[in-house]
This record gives C-alpha cells, sequence and structure tokens, in this order.
C-alpha cells in the first residue's frame, strides 16, 4: 500500500490540527454541537456541488491524501462488496447532507442517521459535551434529524449512484420516533425504510439509543422479533442488522443472538453509547459543573473500548462465523482497529475517535491493518476476523 498523502498547508490533517485540534484540546470553548454543525455545513455544501470546477478538484486531492487501495482489505458481505473494512458511524451526518462524499475521505462505507419518521428537535441544549482528556464524549442528543421524508429528498438532490455501484456504500440508521408509542414501533420504522430503502446498501434497527425513552425495551426478543419482521414486509427490504447497547448483560446478549440467527439478520452492530460511567462517575463536565454520575445522556469513545471488545467476543463465540460483526466503540488507533477486528468483528466504524484524531486516522488505520496482514502473515482481512492474533 503507497502512502500517497503529501506535505501540504492545505492538507485536511493541516487545517485539522490549525484550526480544530485546539478546540477539542479542551472541554470549554466552543460548543461541542456547535462545532460539529459547523463542519455539517461545508460538508453539505461540497457534497451538493461536488462536480463544480473547484470543489470538485478539492474533492479529488482529499481522496488522494486519505484513501487507501488495497485489494486485502476487500470483502463480500451480505452482498455487498466494501472496499476497506473502515466505515463511519452513525450520528455524525444524521440527516444525509453529505453522503455523496464520504467515499472522498476513505470510509469504505458510512452510516446515514438515526433518521426517524417524524422530524423532531431532540433533547434541551446543550446536549453533547467533550471529555477531552479521556478521548471521549457524553451525547443526549436524542435522534434530533429532519425526519425520513426530508432525508428522501436531500438524497435525491444529491444524484447519489444507486446502491452496487458506489465505491462506498451507505447505511441507514433507524430510530423511533419520540412521539410514537412503543407498541407502534414498528410501524414508525416501517414508514421510514420504506422510503428510503432505495437508497441504502444495508439498513440498521437503532434500539440501543439511551437518549429516546423506553427505546431500550425493543431490545427485547418478542419486540425485536416483532419489528424485524415487519420490516421483512416490506417490498425493497435492504439486508438489516441492528444495534445493541454495551449495558446488555450477558443473558441478553445471548438471546438477541438467538433472534438475530433465527430471523436471518445480516448482522449485528456492537456497541452504542454506554449509560455505565465506565470508572468515570466523579469527573465533573465543565459546562454544567455537574459530575458525570448526575448527568443523563450515552458516554463514547475511548473508555467503551473494554466492555466493546468484550461483547464482540462473546457475540462471536455464540455466532460462529456466519454472523456479521461490526464492531465501534472507542477504535481511535490502527491497534484498536486490529484488536476489534482480531475479536471477531469483519467491519468497524468510528466516530468520536476520528473527531478527536482527525482524518487523517482513516488512512493511519487502514495502513495499520494492511501492516499486521503482513506481519502474520495473513493473505486478507477477512483471514484475520476473530483470529485473536496480537497486535506486533
Amino acid at each position: 500500500m503507497k502512502n500517497r498523502s503529501w506535505p501540504n498547508i492545505f492538507s485536511s490533517e493541516s487545517l485539522y490540527k490549525k484550526f480544530f485540534k485546539p478546540i477539542l484540546a479542551k472541554d470549554e470553548g466552543v460548543d461541542a454541537e456547535q462545532l460539529t454543525q459547523l463542519a455539517l455545513n461545508s460538508l453539505r455544501q461540497a457534497s451538493l456541488y461536488r462536480n463544480w470546477p473547484g470543489i470538485s478538484q478539492a474533492l479529488t486531492q482529499l481522496e488522494i491524501e486519505l484513501n487507501r487501495k488495497d485489494p486485502r482489505l476487500e470483502q463480500k458481505i451480505f452482498g455487498c462488496h466494501f472496499k476497506n473494512p473502515l466505515g463511519l458511524a452513525a450520528g455524525f451526518d444524521k440527516n444525509g447532507i453529505a453522503a455523496g462524499i464520504w467515499n472522498n475521505f476513505g470510509f469504505g462505507f458510512a452510516e446515514l442517521g438515526t433518521v426517524t419518521w417524524h422530524a423532531q428537535e431532540g433533547n434541551p441544549k446543550p446536549r453533547l459535551f467533550r471529555l477531552s482528556k479521556e478521548k471521549a464524549a457524553l451525547n443526549r442528543m436524542g435522534f434530533n434529524n429532519n425526519g425520513a421524508v426530508t432525508m428522501r429528498d436531500i438524497l435525491e438532490r444529491q444524484k447519489l449512484k444507486s446502491p452496487g455501484n458506489r465505491s462506498s456504500l451507505i447505511g441507514l440508521n433507524l430510530g423511533k420516533s419520540k412521539v410514537t408509542p412503543l407498541e407502534q414501533a414498528h410501524e414508525d420504522y416501517a414508514s421510514s425504510l420504506e422510503i428510503l430503502s432505495s437508497f441504502a446498501d444495508y439498513a440498521v434497527i437503532n434500539v440501543s439509543s439511551p437518549n429516546t425513552p423506553n427505546l431500550r425495551k425493543l431490545q427485547d426478543a418478542k419486540a425485536l422479533r416483532r419489528l424485524i419482521k415487519r420490516l421483512r414486509r416490506l417490498p425493497s427490504c435492504p439486508p438489516l442488522l441492528v444495534k445493541i447497547a454495551p449495558d446488555l448483560d450477558n443473558i441478553a446478549i445471548d438471546s438477541l443472538t438467538t433472534v438475530a440467527f433465527e430471523e436471518g439478520l445480516a448482522g449485528i452492530i456492537a456497541v452504542n453509547t454506554s449509560i455505565d460511567r465506565l470508572g468515570l462517575e466523579n469527573r465533573i463536565i465543565a459546562q454544567t459543573k455537574n459530575p458525570l454520575s448526575q448527568e443523563n445522556g450515552g458516554l463514547s469513545g475511548r473508555p467503551l473500548r473494554g466492555r466493546a471488545i468484550e461483547i464482540i467476543q462473546r457475540l462471536r463465540k455464540n455466532a460462529g462465523a456466519d454472523l456479521t460483526l461490526i464492531g465501534v466503540g472507542g477504535i481511535d488507533t490502527p491497534e484498536s482497529a486490529w484488536e476489534r477486528i482480531t475479536a471477531g468483528a469483519s467491519l468497524i466504524q468510528i466516530y468520536t475517535g476520528w473527531i478527536f484524531e482527525g482524518p487523517a486516522l482513516v488512512p493511519k488505520i487502514l495502513e495499520g491493518l494492511v501492516l499486521q496482514l503482513d506481519r502474520h502473515g495473513f493473505k486478507n482481512i477477512s483471514e484475520a476476523v476473530g483470529s485473536n492474533v496480537p497486535w506486533i
């Protein structure tokens, strides 16, 4: 794999280090949600006008800088061709406004959403907090998004290539609208997927966010089966996965694995954010002056790494080699990425780590994975999945 990054004061890494790194180095300062929205506004314009001169040239240069192509990283999973195993996790591009350019950032796939049938503002602000020292974040966003109909219009306007004809795949992460009663959740999810399925290489049933009241009750086997069966009745249902919480006990994890097998799900994504404070109970949130133990919301980033690995290992042990696992939570170095793959994940996703480390994290991880393939004598990334070999 040839490193094609170029030393330039206008490279994404240089710009990130100059403008974003100093902000992210401390908890206080620019509000975390405002900073995210600032970045998204720029990405929205770039995606919408990506074929315009100037913008097209900049995106091509970005692709040269951040993409790392190597056939050993390619996989065909649930009928989809992944150019590499690294994806952008759900939660960043909630409305799909940058769907046309995630390939330029080097990702093998990007998960849009979480999207709900009804547009909703989410929880009161402030609702996103940096924990800079720990490379973590606390969020209680509450599925803020513009709704499935608006996402459809946004994706149509970007004139995306159809599923199967993209160099970088698109997943859709679906959630329940807050106003929808739990007993009607299956219809809420189905309404969203029905109008968005034509854009999706795969779809994810998000029943694990801690920020929508009672949502996690849908992880119950009976409720999840009902939801899956309803989505399967749609005429163009893409491969379905379920995203689970890190706070489930082993019995619940095993039950979910059984449901996934029996209902023929394409895979499981592990894990979402955690309501466990993972040893940070007394950590003070700078903006509220309260300890983390007194704040609502889900914890993401580096503190999740240990628990996320445990769950992937348990899922792989019980599921065997047939069920696809996507590992997410606390991946922010090439070593942590390799660790998740050898624990049993065929694909991995990043979000919080990508924010703290910047765009260069993508090529760094991909280069690290290829290096480990060479050192262990693996012919491709699939051979490394579940191998439990160490980082050397």
